[in-house]
């Protein structure tokens, strides 16, 4: 900004001070309106930002559920014993009972063909093999009604229930009844 001058000519000097308050007038015009329009954006953003807080503020106050007290803590209770009552499973409803006798069934049924191919494993070997398999079969044919349970445990997961006294009777009386009838069944 502040070139040495050749000529030391008092005109000269007065000409180059004179382009020297006129580009340093300019430049201060330069600031203050930019100052001037950053505190107008500042001015806006504030009143934007009290608008609001006092819509937020008039949200809040319409919030609150007319029964509320001024305790907290009497809501904080309330809230708490609700989540205790909704996370709690509950019993598996009467409508599923079909499905809980069919998990009998199809578990009586999967273990009778597992002991049915171990009895013919065992028929074809001699030996000891011949007289352990078909005590196998007997044994795996046998657990066919708690078998049930498995699937019978998954129905009462998804159902966020729990697998109580009445859904488990209902499992093994079914898969009881059909393991029963398939070795009352002649075998082939």
């Amino acid at each position: 900004m502040n070139e040495p001058v050749t000529s030391q000519t008092y005109a000269a000097q007065l000409r180059r001070l004179a382009e020297l308050t006129a580009r340093v007038r300019e430049q201060r015009e330069e600031a203050r309106t930019w100052y001037e329009q950053q505190c107008a954006a500042a001015d806006r953003a504030v009143a934007e930002s009290a608008h609001e807080v006092s819509r937020a503020e008039r949200e809040l106050a319409a919030a609150p559920a007319p029964e509320a007290t001024d305790d907290p803590v009497a809501l904080l209770d309330g809230v708490r014993d609700l989540l205790r009552r909704t996370r709690q499973p509950g019993e598996l409803p009467g409508n599923v009972n079909p499905m809980l006798a069919l998990c009998g069934v199809g578990g009586a049924l999967l273990a009778y063909a597992l002991g049915a191919v171990v009895r013919a494993l065992g028929i074809r070997d001699d030996g000891d093999l011949a007289v352990g398999l078909p005590v196998l079969a007997l044994v795996v044919t046998l657990l066919g009604p708690v078998l049930g349970l498995i699937p019978a445990r998954l129905i009462a997961d998804r159902r966020h229930a729990v697998l109580s006294p009445r859904p488990v009777l209902i499992v093994v009386v079914a898969g009881l009844a059909t393991t029963l009838l398939l070795l009352t069944l002649p075998l082939p």
